[in-house]
Parts: C-alpha cells; structure tokens; sequence
C-alpha cells in the first residue's frame, strides 16, 4: 500500500498527469462520488467486506480530497480521508480500480499566538491565523465561564499554544488547543488540557462543557472508539468512529444531548440512522435502529434522556447494537471522553500531576508574550529608525 501512496504523491512529476484538490460537499455519498466519476461501484463498494462498506459512511462535508487523472484525463488514484487518522485510497491495477484504506501521513506542529484584542476574541484569532476553527474552539471554551461582550475590552492581550496538523502541506483537522490565556479587567483566565483529553481551570476544576447521557442504559459497550488500528488477521486497517452499545433488540435509545434532529432514515450502512445536531458543534449519531419513536423526524427539538428510538440489527451490523458516534465540528471524537454524570475534580496525584502541567504552560505563555513583546518594540524601533532615515536622504538630496 505504501507503493501505491508514494506512486500518487511523485505521479504529479509526470507528463501530462494532474493532482486536483477538492472539497467533499455536504450531503454527497460515497456512492453518489464513485457513480459522478464514473468509477465502478461493484469493485470498489458492494465487492467490499461490510467492515470497509461502513468505513465509507465515516466521509464528512467539507474534507479537502484529492484525485490524480493522467493525461487523457482518466482517474488513476483517489485519496479521501475518513478522519485524521485514516483514509481511503483508490488505484487503478490491471485495468480496474481497487479499493484500501491507509493511514494519513501528516505533521503536527505546536504554535503559538499572542495579540491584543482590537474588535472581539474570534474575528482577531481568524485575522490572525486564518483560522475559523481555531477561533470556534477558543471562544467554546471559555463560553461557560466569562462574559466577553460584558467584560472584554480593547488591548487585552490573548495568547494561545496549539497542535496543527498538516496534510501535503496544509491545515488539517481540527487544530488541538492546548492552553489558552485571555486577560480581563487586568486578571488573566486560563484553561488547560490536561492529560486525560479535558479541560481545567487554574485550580483543577474541570471547565464545564457539553455532558452526554448514556444512550442506552445498562447496555454492555461491545466495541470501543478507534480512528485508526491494524487487523493483524486481515492485514487491513480499520477506524471504529464511534462506541457500540450491545442490547436486546427493541431497548429504548434516549437522547444523549438536547438539539435538533437533521436527520431521521435509512443509510445504506448504518440501517435506520438518527443524528441530532447540538450547541458548540456537537453531532450524535444513532445508527442500526430497529425504528424510531413516533414522532421523531428531521426539524424536531429533543430533549436530554428522551426516547428517539429502539435498539435494532438494521444495516451492516452483526446483531442488535447501537452505534453511537460523536462529532465536533465534523471530526470523530471519542463519545466516552464526554459522557459523564458530573463535573470532575481532580484530586491527589492527578491534581499535583496537572498543577506542573499548568506551570509549564503558564511559563510557556509567559515566555511567548515577552518574547512578542520585544519583537513589537524591535519593529517600532526599526519604524522610526527607517523614518529618520529616509528623511535625511530626501534632505540630501533636497540640498544637492
């Protein structure tokens, strides 16, 4: 498979061959993709095993896909990628296509941001990065403990250090923000992630966020989140974007947060399918259901808790299970990192183990505002210098 990966990225140095980058558009399948390109749909889905046919259900709107065409504009590789781990890959051999799925090869980089407020926390973060994703996790983060529009004024400074992934170059997935600092009336608030993927405030004190129930109660989970493991029977790769909850056919689902439903029918691999869109930019994902609860349909508000549907085998399952997935801003992450019942505090050696992580980071931040600091003094220095200079030489040259 390797073969294959660096085949595409050293093809574009051939004659006549052609990378274009696209962009996934919302409500576009797997199906409909392969049927608009003219690419055979038996080969490259209904030949494949239901592990990899449910793999494709995982395409999310507004992923950046490439294709490589050769000079008479025929496809021969396909790259499409199903999360930040994994992605599928389609080549032509022997005159067909076949179909694999290969893990992203990718760079992070730890950055870091530190400006003064001009206008408000998220349009100076885009300004400044570019960044819309960036600037929606930033201002969720603090949503539930400060009031910007009330607190917030021009010339507070905000400082930030992040993870970005790249992919051939360019941002990819969700940038992972790692401590965040915005000054307000002069008092500085942080958050940090801490190593257990949540975030606390200075004193240990978990920031409160988006909470799920438990869709299925005293259900046994059968199978566990995954963006990326190796079958080492199947020599294949897999991604699980999602927890599956194993019960007795006909077991209510509830809801795991309150929002509206986007979608309520029948997915070629997930059977009959339910998603509930939430604040913040969380999506659930309810899928194989036997059917739903009277009255459930795309446009309905639902509450936490409240009956959607009943646990069912439709689809490509195996037996009766829900597949329950998360999405935040159209990734995968892992649904047991976020249902809790209450709060976390944390405590003992966890507590003493986050308190050098926040050290560390307060140090880091301290640094990078010092550091932009002096870089800001260095540039008005330079302005002035530079004025001064141009004003002598038209002076000379006035005299001569």
């Amino acid at each position: 498979m390797i073969r294959f990966f660096i085949l595409f990225l050293f093809s574009t140095f051939l004659l006549g061959s052609e990378v274009s980058d696209n962009r996934w558009v919302d409500g576009e399948s797997y199906l409909v993709f392969l049927e608009k390109n003219k690419l055979p749909i038996r080969e490259l889905y209904y030949n494949l095993d239901k592990d990899d046919q449910k793999q494709t259900e995982e395409i999310r709107a507004g992923i950046n896909y490439q294709i490589l065409k050769d000079a008479n504009g025929a496809i021969e590789q396909v790259l499409i990628p199903m999360n930040d781990e994994l992605q599928i890959h389609i080549y032509k051999q022997n005159n067909s296509y076949a179909f694999e799925a290969i893990p992203i090869i990718s760079s992070t980089k730890t950055e870091a941001l530190t400006i003064k407020i001009s206008h408000s926390p998220y349009l100076d973060i885009i300004r400044a990065t570019g960044s819309n994703k960036l600037a929606q996790i930033f201002v969720a983060s603090f949503k539930h403990s400060l009031n910007f529009k009330r607190d917030l004024r021009v010339g507070d400074t905000l400082a930030i250090i992040y993870d970005q992934k790249y992919r051939l170059g360019i941002p990819f997935s969700m940038p992972t923000l790692k401590v965040a600092m915005i000054e307000m009336k002069h008092k500085q608030h942080y958050i940090y992630l801490n190593d257990d993927d949540r975030y606390y405030d200075e004193n240990g004190n978990e920031v409160e966020g988006f909470l799920l129930a438990q869709p299925v109660k005293n259900a046994r989970i059968s199978s566990y989140f995954s963006k990326r493991r190796f079958h080492p029977v199947l020599k294949k790769y897999r991604a699980h974007a999602g927890v599956d909850y194993a019960a007795r056919r006909g077991t209510p689902i509830v809801a795991a947060g309150s929002g509206t439903v986007v979608f309520a029918g029948r997915s070629h691999g997930y059977g009959n399918l339910i998603k509930i869109r939430h604040a913040d930019g969380y999506l659930t994902l309810y899928a194989h259901q036997k059917s739903f609860r009277r009255g459930i349909q795309k446009g309905k508000y639902v509450k936490k808790g409240q009956t959607i549907g009943y646990v069912g085998s439709t689809g490509l399952s195996t037996g009766p299970h829900l597949h329950f997935g998360l999405y935040k801003n159209m990734q995968a992450i892992n649904p047991l990192r976020v249902v809790q019942v209450t709060t976390k505090k944390l405590k003992g050696k966890e507590r003493e183990a986050f308190m050098m992580l926040r050290d560390n980071y307060n140090q880091s931040i301290a640094l990078h505002i010092e550091n932009q600091t002096q870089f800001l003094k260095q540039q008005s220095i330079y302005k002035v210098c530079y004025f001064y200079n141009e004003r002598a030489t038209h002076e000379v040259k006035k005299d001569g």
